[in-house]
């Protein structure tokens, strides 16, 4: 790019490592397309289910083998080879984890991808369950078609404010729940959303993971839209944080994060399927939204990466009690950890502002609703009606 401080060479590199970083559907790919099925069966008797995934479209061997061709021990640029080289291992586990998908080995790998759970991690998501009480939904379900409404009218929005935006909402019948891959949200057929949650979940969605893919997309640094190293544990942050910010944490959303920590735990501590759906049933968690989240952390062989949520959530918090802004992070997607080094490169004219800025973020209401969680650390406290 003309003008651009980083050479051709290492733009090359970047763009080489996104293309990859595009073609790998990691959490579709080990996610269970029967979700729904086992969940029939296994509500009528409780037992250890067995879970059916898609085939891969592309052998993870020879991703590896493109992987293995893309030199970013070449990269010129200090910061960005930096970025660069951890996002190129990021990959490596990711494809080792699809080759040993539903096997032990996943497990294992899945804790060096996203960590384990951190002794003030369980002791916040143990608060949450004991003094963050459920409460009753709407009682009004939004169905897959519905939800899809809603979801285009806020893309939409943001198409107003800049047309040339390649994102949209699909119904996938091979996906399960609500989840954004690349730049689609994609809508299970079989999904329900409770409709006071509605606003939240476009605004987690469409207002947090589709707006970076957009901005992050259309920087010099390209691997910023499809993701850089780490940047799942920021991006869920951030997106809790944009329920924060509308209003829409509720209680029972906030004991979901905390379940899914809790699961985590309990199955890396060798629990079994049945017995912790069981424990999150004994904490007035529904049989089915227990089934859900234990076949999260299940699935695959066993996913840690349910835990980040929550994790994303207080290390934000903590950042903006420090002082800190979240504008940085419309830039693109990347990792709290890596924000140094992303001012780097804007500070020196590498990266371009962003086309958008979420909606949910630009609101006097917003900032003042982020304002006031940021000033307590008891995460229970984001919820009205438990008192500091």
């Amino acid at each position: 790019m003309s003008g651009n401080p980083l050479s051709a060479a290492d733009q090359a590199i970047d763009h080489q490592l996104s293309d990859l970083g595009g073609s790998i559907r990691f959490i579709l790919d080990v996610t269970p397309i029967d979700a729904d099925d086992v969940r029939e069966s296994f509500l009528e008797h409780p037992h250890e289910p067995t879970f059916t995934y898609r085939e891969l479209v592309t052998d993870p061997e020879v991703l590896q083998t493109m992987l293995a061709g893309t030199k970013v021990s070449d990269v010129a640029d200090t910061t960005l080879g930096a970025l660069l080289r951890n996002k190129h291992r990021e990959l490596e586990l990711q494809l080792s984890m699809l080759r040993a998908r539903d096997s032990e080995d996943f497990r294992h790998l899945s804790l060096e991808l996203y960590g384990g759970i951190a002794p003030n991690l369980l002791g916040a998501a143990e608060s949450i369950m004991e003094r963050v009480a459920p409460t009753e939904g709407s009682g009004v379900l939004l169905d897959a078609e519905q939800f899809l409404g809603v979801a285009e009218q806020e893309i939409e929005r943001y198409r107003e404010l800049e047309p040339d935006i390649d994102i949209h909402a699909e119904i996938r019948h091979d996906s399960t729940g609500v989840m954004v891959s690349e730049n689609v949200l994609l809508i299970g057929p079989e999904s329900h959303t409770d409709a006071a949650r509605a606003e939240a979940l476009v605004h987690h969605e469409v207002g947090t993971h589709l707006v970076t893919q957009v901005n992050g997309s259309r920087q010099p640094i390209r691997t910023l839209g499809t993701g850089l190293a780490g940047y799942d544990e920021t991006q869920e942050g951030l997106a809790v944080l944009a329920e924060v910010a509308c209003g829409g944490l509720t209680p029972n959303r906030l004991r979901q994060l905390a379940a899914r920590v809790l699961t985590v735990h309990r199955m890396l501590a060798g629990d079994t399927f049945v017995e912790c759906w069981q424990q999150l049933v004994d904490a007035d968690v529904s049989r089915s939204s227990a089934f859900t989240t234990t076949m999260r952390v299940f699935r695959a062989g066993g996913l840690t990466k349910d835990a980040i949520y929550l994790r994303g959530l207080l290390d934000l918090l903590e950042h903006l009690r420090d002082g800190g802004s979240l504008e940085p992070f419309w830039l693109g997607k990347f990792s709290l950890v890596d924000l140094p080094l992303i001012e780097d490169l804007l500070a020196r004219g590498v990266l371009t502002p962003p086309a958008l800025v979420p909606r949910w973020y630009d609101t006097a209401d917003g900032a003042a609703r982020l304002a006031a969680a940021a000033q307590d650390p008891d995460p229970t406290h984001l919820i009205e009606g438990i008192a500091p």
